[in-house]
């Protein structure tokens, strides 16, 4: 029977009214037109006008973004509106599209959920809505039947991955989403798989067994999540695969011996970040195909393999961080065998135990290599003169070894430079000047040497150079105006040397200058007042130098300038009040100097622990707490006599009195001290120092080098002879109970302990002082940056004007400190726990690499395989062993201590370092604390609370990959959500450092790659 016109608009009503479309006719031009502005209306923005062409004057095949079927016109075959901003959610609508085959709505700010109707699109092929901002579950879309193609990347996809698959998926890409739970078996049954990617999201497990039988993949990405076990065997069958990337996860144990046997096809293998051990297989070289290897990051030991030279289309080699070894020409032989590799572009096996002399075949690498990297090894003799044939070098780096010898001149030739990085070293003899060839150089780190000579002028032909870093050497002559005219310079750093004369007034010229770093050398003359032209000056070290003069009023004009350091010079004058209105000026150091009269109460002044003004006799007034004179007034002779009669009389009786109390208890002390034997407990082998040698490194630890206090003793910065190394000296306490338990507790704790990121103990002090006590001492490296509770908050003066601290460095430095706990958790032959970590005992280098510092409350286990050890020995019923803010619950309420205890200090630091609040801040209170603020505010309200400097270079810097600004906030609640793992209130419920450091090197690395989306088209 046929049906009337107005029977069938009803009909089809009644249709719409079960999928929540409204649909008036069986027409399907009409059908899908309805349908499109349906889809519009749930749009809420549109900022480019995509859609202005969707309305009744225009056909519908002839609206952006729409393609109709050539057979049938009036059929929607293809909606694209890839990267239009459109805001809004999906609508259901899409659903009717019955002859759909391609929608692409990918790079948009697209929420909601998505459709569940869009699984009765059975004709559909490509389905891609990655990078939006899509939540909750992954709809079932089997019945899409010859569905090929799905991209869900970078959404806030949530659950389990979807086991209820179409069997026809061919690419199926899941990266950075929220996804849990496990691969299920499920997805062994897409037989035409050749694509699968659930990198980074919150996946546990391994790889099903069941994957064995996906022949056909060949791009197998699970990296950055949480998964676990041995090295997946299934892998081992998939025969074309071409790219296999496990790295920044849980994996441990072997490499088999055989992978490059079972994937002759391979072309990428990406293991870093694991935790995996043994010997690196040779069989790698069988897959004949490998462009990219990097298994960094793991504990990899014995030699790097001589066969890797089979690897013709080798261009990325990375083994750095691992415990790899070269002793002698034998072990060395794989740097001949990679002379083969013709398009090597980046090596690195720094941070190894690679020692004696880089051998010569390494100027026989790829003509195309740019990235040479053998920092942090044990390497000597000469710099490696085959580096001279290498003359495409971007970045070269021999940081932290042991070569010596002269800089050669032909590092002038190498045009294509733009790192120089040989910190650390012995080289001796002047900077080349052939180094002023080198039009491309941005950073020239020559720093911790025994360069001589003097600094060239010629360096200003350096027309884009950002820092250069030549203290700790032992350059002469002056300081060349010529680097002052460099339009690109933001670092100057020639402290601890012998330069001379007076600074060039040209240094006004520098006006991206941000840190002036020229203390203890022997300059002279007046500070030049065009110095104040400098605006972006952060950083102003000009210590210990012979400046003379006056303190030029206009450095007032620096707005930004966060420190100043003008001690220990001849300055005369009185202190500019000037100084009193710079906003971030957080230190101000002016001790030792002729300064005189009146000393400025605001500002800066009125915070009294971040003022030295010491050794300046003629300063008066100020604020009480530096308890200076009264500033004199006019009086008449009779009255000036009547005041000095008592100081004449009663200053020599106070000195005899002291004197003899002295001198008794000096002969009590060392009555005493014949008693007992004078030992160096627990300090395993360090070398030992005397303590004239610390006085005079220290200056008779003067209080114009402390530079901090902690509740056991202090810590000065001091200059050790003969090679005028700077350290930083810890003196105990003694008379503080448990001063003592804390020297040999961190003597303990650093004695045997080899990382990057944990401080080391140069040398130690258990002596007598001249006052007959007991004497500790300990030795570390210098950290010239500081503590990081002196980066969040020492240059900030109020909440709307904070000191700028980029996301990257934010990442790197909360990178560092999780690979120092999960080192002293999980890596060491002992379990360590910290029991004290808190911003400030995490200390910053010169390159900003963050180092954990401070062990006197450390706890030890000797079996390193357990978890969460827990020793009774921190309980305490007189003190809680930490600091207030950072300490776990179960810590405050009992005194245990624990590694999951450490993991929620850690916890509570991420969340500071991005949130920016203290968790003592005063808006802590009621029951709510950090960690609930974090937690209640992570879905929905992420950018209300983290530092709003973040939020700005999220939107506004032009140095971050776009990728990157349009998944901010994804990437601060994934670091977020990392912090609220570590702080749960259960120590069961945390997870590990391994865990943390495996999560956060996931962040890191996709944030500095910028691959958090990437198109389909760029992926097939």
């Amino acid at each position: 029977m046929k049906l009337t016109a107005v029977g069938q608009c009803f009909l089809v009503l009644i249709i719409a009214s079960c999928t929540h479309v409204v649909i008036c006719s069986s027409n399907g031009n009409y059908t899908d037109k309805l349908s499109l502005l349906e889809f519009k209306k749930a749009i809420s923005f549109d900022p480019h006008q995509a859609l202005m062409s969707w309305n009744g004057s225009n056909h519908l095949c002839n609206w952006e973004g729409v393609l109709c079927s050539v057979k049938n016109p009036s059929r929607v075959t293809s909606l694209n509106l890839t990267n239009r901003g459109l805001v809004g959610q999906i609508s259901p609508s899409l659903g009717n599209l019955t002859f759909l085959k391609v929608l692409v709505l990918s790079a948009n700010s697209f929420s909601g959920e998505i459709p569940i109707f869009l699984s009765h699109l059975n004709r559909l092929q490509i389905l891609s809505l990655e990078n939006n901002m899509l939540q909750g579950r992954i709809p079932a879309l089997a019945n899409c039947s010859k569905l090929t193609e799905l991209w869900l990347t970078n959404n806030k996809l949530t659950g389990q991955i979807h086991a209820d698959l179409p069997q026809s998926l061919e690419s199926f890409d899941l990266t950075t989403n929220n996804l849990t739970g496990t691969i299920p078996d499920s997805v062994a049954n897409l037989t035409r798989l050749q694509f699968f990617s659930c990198a980074i999201n919150e996946i546990e497990g391994n790889i099903p067994n069941e994957f064995a039988n996906l022949l056909g993949l060949q791009i197998l990405r699970v990296s950055i999540n949480q998964m676990s076990g041995q090295f997946p065997q299934a892998v081992l069958n998939l025969s074309n695969l071409a790219e296999l990337s496990l790295a920044v996860n849980n994996f441990s144990g072997v490499v088999p011996s055989g992978i490059g046997n079972s994937l002759p096809d391979l072309e990428a293998l990406l293991l870093a970040r694991n935790f995996f051990h043994g010997h690196i297989p040779s069989s790698l070289t069988n897959s004949s195909k490998l462009s990219v290897i990097d298994m960094s990051r793991n504990n990899f030991t014995g030699l790097v393999p001589s066969s890797f030279g089979k690897l013709s289309k080798l261009s990325t080699l990375n083994l750095e961080s691992n415990n790899l070894q070269a002793q002698n020409k034998q072990d060395w032989r794989f740097m001949d065998s990679l002379a083969n590799c013709t398009e090597l572009n980046a090596f690195s096996v720094a941070y190894n135990y690679l020692t004696g002399k880089v051998p010569n075949s390494v100027g026989n690498l790829s003509s195309q290599l740019q990235g040479l990297y053998l920092g942090g090894n044990q390497l000597s003799g000469d710099f490696p003169s085959g580096i001279a044939n290498l003359r495409n070098l971007v970045v070269v780096s021999l940081f932290e070894n042991k070569f010596t010898g002269l800089l050669p001149e032909w590092l002038g030739t190498l045009n294509s430079l733009q790192v120089v990085q040989l910190t650390n070293n012995l080289f001796t003899g002047p900077i080349p000047s052939s180094i002023s060839n080198l039009s491309q150089l941005v950073s020239l780190v020559l720093e911790s040497n025994q360069l001589n000579g003097q600094v060239p002028p010629s360096l200003g032909n350096l027309q884009v150079l950002q820092a250069l870093l030549i203290s700790f050497n032992n350059l002469h002559g002056t300081i060349p105006k010529e680097i002052f005219a460099i339009p690109t310079i933001v670092r100057i750093s020639l402290s601890f040397n012998s330069l001379h004369a007076p600074l060039h007034v040209d240094i006004g010229n520098a006006k991206q200058l941000t840190y002036l770093e020229i203390s203890s050398n022997n300059l002279s003359g007046e500070i030049p007042s065009t110095l104040g032209n400098c605006e972006s000056l952060e950083v102003i070290e000009l210590g210990h130098n012979f400046f003379s003069g006056s303190i030029p009023p206009l450095l007032g004009n620096i707005s930004n300038l966060n420190f100043l350091n003008l001690s220990h010079n001849n300055l005369t004058g009185s202190i500019p009040v000037a100084l009193s209105g710079l906003q971030f000026l957080q230190q101000l150091d002016l001790s030792f100097n002729h300064l005189k009269g009146e000393v400025p109460t605001k500002g800066i002044f009125k915070n009294v622990t971040d003022l030295w003004i010491d050794g300046n006799q003629g300063l008066c007034g100020g604020p009480l707490g530096l308890h200076l004179p009264a500033c004199p007034t006019v009086q008449s002779n009779s009255a000036k006599h009547k005041v000095s009669v008592v100081p004449k009389i009663a200053i020599p009786a106070a000195i005899v009195l002291v004197f003899v109390a002295g001198f008794a208890i000096l002969l009590f002390r060392r009555r005493k001290q014949k008693a007992k034997a004078i030992s160096l407990p627990s300090v395993g082998g360090f070398p030992r120092i005397s303590y004239s040698d610390l006085v005079r490194a220290t200056e008779g630890f003067a209080a114009s080098n402390l530079i901090g206090q902690g509740r056991y003793g202090s810590v000065y910065q001091g200059k050790l002879s003969p090679d005028g190394k700077s350290v930083a000296v810890k003196v105990f306490s003694l008379e503080t109970r448990g001063a003592q338990k804390s020297f040999i507790a961190e003597c303990s704790a650093l004695r045997n302990v080899r990382h990057r990121n944990l401080v080391r103990i140069l040398t130690a002090c258990s002596s007598i002082h001249p006052n007959g006590n007991d004497f500790k001492a300990l030795v570390y490296e210098f950290m010239s940056r500081g503590d990081l509770h002196n980066l969040l908050y020492s240059a900030r003066d109020s909440e709307d004007s904070p000191c700028f601290i980029p996301l990257a460095q934010r990442l790197s430095i909360m990178v560092d400190v999780s690979e120092a706990l999960a080192y002293l958790h999980h890596n060491h032959q002992g379990t360590i726990v910290h029991c004290d970590l808190k911003p400030s005992n995490i200390l910053l280098d010169d390159n900003m690499v963050a180092q954990v510092g401070d062990f006197g409350l450390a706890r030890f286990k000797i079996d390193s395989t357990a978890s969460s050890f827990v020793d009774s020995s921190c309980t305490s019923s007189v003190a809680i062993k930490g600091t207030i803010g950072y300490i776990a619950p179960e810590c405050a309420a009992d005194g245990q201590a624990s590694t999951a205890a450490d993991v929620y200090s850690f916890g509570v630091i991420l969340l500071e370092m991005f949130i920016r609040r203290s968790p003592t801040d005063e808006m802590f209170n009621d029951g709510m604390n950090i960690a609930k603020l974090a937690e209640i505010n992570l879905s929905d309200n992420v950018l209300q609370i983290v530092d709003p400097q973040l939020l700005q270079e999220m939107s506004h810097s032009e140095d971050i990959p776009v990728t990157i600004r349009d998944s901010g906030e994804q990437i601060l609640q994934s670091v977020l959500s990392i912090g609220l793992c570590c702080t749960k209130a259960s120590p069961n419920e945390r997870i590990s450092m391994e865990e943390v450091a495996a999560k956060l090197h996931g962040i890191q690395d996709a944030y500095i790659r910028g691959n958090w989306r990437s198109s389909p088209s760029a992926r097939s």
